[in-house]
């Protein structure tokens, strides 16, 4: 009889995982014990072995796949057995759900018929007219007030008419039409607020009835479209700041060096001859009134005008040699996006989940000289080099022997002290950060606890580690001294109610003896779930960790 196989729960935090790659395919005899898929869990690459035995008669997701926890990822049974039945009961599981909501969509479309049938056939296109809505002008504006209308219904407008100022949760700034014709609609009067994408005005043909538009869905949920080709223009000169209006009546009162005459221009036109290093004297515009626009900065070519009027160019010589030229440098704005891994994932929930720990820090400077000189010698004899983590790691276990109230954990409406130490090393890998345990670290001598760190390293790099690696942590050591960190904090990793964050032994200058002396010293900092730990317990801990790494013998006692 076909079985059914599911995604496993292959660690305490997996909600799901992806299908690293397939070892068996459709057709394929599989046996108890053999190796069918790999799976990348938020923590590792692991090996998912089949626990049934028969032919593989159905894969479902394909490799780099995500799959939920506990959903079908292949079925198992005699060759040539008819295993449809047993999906569908799968998917049945959760008919009812289902049911509803399939049940959902219908009830939905018939209350929103009558709607659709209303304004179908009316769209701002078919009528000849332009939606014109509130623009977002600024990444947290939700809304905006109409500070002033600078035309009123009936009055001719160009493209690059400046029609309304509107006031944003950060500035008053410039809206400017998007289309030619007459001003026929305008939706919210001067002081009241509109949401974004609102309609906020129609231009179209003179005598338009935009009535019909207005009554339909798309215009009563603020949807309407915006004809294509000007909706770059839009987006361009709605997100950018507008100069302050002192600045802009400055620039407009310029005189240009050819004919005396005052220049105009549109606010767009000018961001863009900033951009590009255009003096606006030197452009001739299209619009009304001999105003420069968008389309006559961007077609405007240096080249081309010194050709056309050589004689002006001998004129201006001697004033060029007092003018400020800035090349012009055109740059492009991309970027990359990938996938989030799993583990990545994971790393976001948990340290979300975290930050409802209220967190204290203690910072503690600890003199290092007698620990320089006890690795130097511990390194000649072992055999495995000992690194100062491992020195720290080792002290760290000792001490929470000494004071078990850090050695705890939050457990809701009880807190648990653990009688046992096992001490989690934070351990960097490409993907984010994995936190492997030494068990009972305070009874593992330096080399004993080397080797094993060293090994986790090896293995978490290569995907290889188990959950049992990672999980049962007492306590969290993580040293970014070796990337030449003098101090930071770490956060707590739960249900760990402290962790200690290991900077850099950085040489400098202490008093000993009444001399300043050069020094080594390394700063430690404690973060404490303020739950279960309080400052002066975390700084009695720090107190032993100090005096066992200044006198490095206690760690071996």
């Amino acid at each position: 009889m076909a079985e059914v196989v599911k995604m496993p729960k292959m660690s305490d935090t997996m909600t799901e995982g992806v299908i690293a790659k397939w070892h068996k395919k459709v057709g394929d005899k599989v046996s108890s014990g053999d190796l069918i898929a790999e799976v990348e869990t938020d923590k590792a690459t692991m090996d998912f072995e089949s626990y049934q035995e028969g032919t593989l008669l159905y894969i479902g997701p394909k490799e780099g796949e995500a799959v939920p926890v506990d959903a079908v990822i292949a079925v198992l049974g005699e060759e040539g057995e008819d295993y449809k039945a047993l999906l569908d009961g799968e998917n049945d599981v959760d008919g009812d759900k289902k049911e509803k909501e399939e049940a959902a969509p219908e009830e939905s479309t018939k209350s929103e018929k009558p709607e659709e049938d209303e304004g179908e056939a009316v769209t701002a296109e078919s009528l000849g007219a332009t939606v014109i809505t509130m623009p977002l002008l600024s990444d947290t504006m939700t809304e905006g007030v109409i500070a002033e209308w600078h035309f009123k219904v009936g009055d001719t407008i160009k493209s690059d008419d400046v029609i309304a100022d509107v006031e944003t949760d950060k500035a008053t700034m410039e809206v400017t039409a998007y289309a030619d014709g007459t001003l026929l609609y305008i939706g919210v009067e001067k002081g009241q607020a509109a949401k974004v994408n609102d309609i906020i005005a129609i231009v179209g043909k003179e005598g338009t009835d935009v009535t019909p538009l207005l009554k339909s869905p798309a215009a009563k949920s603020g949807k309407a479209e915006k004809p294509a080709e000007k909706a770059d223009d839009k987006t361009t000169e709605s997100t950018e700041s507008k100069a302050p209006q002192t600045a802009e009546s400055k620039e407009e009162s310029q005189v240009s060096s050819s004919d005396d005459s005052r220049l105009k221009a549109s606010p767009l036109a000018r961001k863009i001859a900033k951009d590009k290093g255009i003096s606006l004297s030197d452009v001739k515009g299209s619009g009304d009134g001999g105003r420069i626009i968008k389309k006559d900065v961007e077609s405007y070519t240096p080249a081309a005008k010194a050709e056309a009027t050589p004689t002006a160019a001998k004129t201006e010589a001697p004033a060029a040699a007092t003018t400020i030229n800035i090349p012009q440098y055109v740059g492009e704005e991309r970027y990359t996006e990938k996938p989030v891994t799993q583990m990545r994932k994971t790393i976001s929930r948990r340290l979300s989940e975290t930050f409802v720990i209220p967190h204290f820090y203690l910072t503690m400077k600890i003199d290092m000289d007698s620990a320089i000189q006890a690795r130097a010698k511990i390194n000649e004899v072992a055999p495995v080099k000992v690194s100062f983590n491992d020195l720290v790691i080792k002290a760290a276990a000792v001490a929470l022997k000494q004071h078990p109230a850090i050695n705890a954990s939050w457990q809701g409406d009880k807190i648990r002290y653990n009688e046992h130490v096992n001490v989690g090393v934070a351990v960097a890998v490409d993907e984010g950060l994995l936190v492997p345990v030494v068990r009972f670290a305070d009874g593992k001598s330096l080399s004993h606890i080397s080797a094993e760190v060293k090994e986790f390293a090896q293995r978490a790099k290569a995907k290889k580690l188990q959950p049992s690696d990672w999980e049962g942590s007492t306590f969290t050591v993580s040293n970014l001294g070796m990337f030449g960190i003098d101090e930071f904090t770490a956060i707590i990793n739960a249900p760990d109610s402290c962790i200690l964050a290991i900077g850099g032994i950085d040489q400098v200058p202490v008093v000993k003896n009444g001399q300043i002396v050069p020094g080594n010293i390394m700063k430690v900092t404690l973060t404490c779930d303020h739950r279960v730990v309080d400052g002066a317990t975390g700084a009695a801990f720090l107190q032993t960790l100090k005096s066992l790494l200044e006198e490095p013998v206690r760690i071996l006692a």
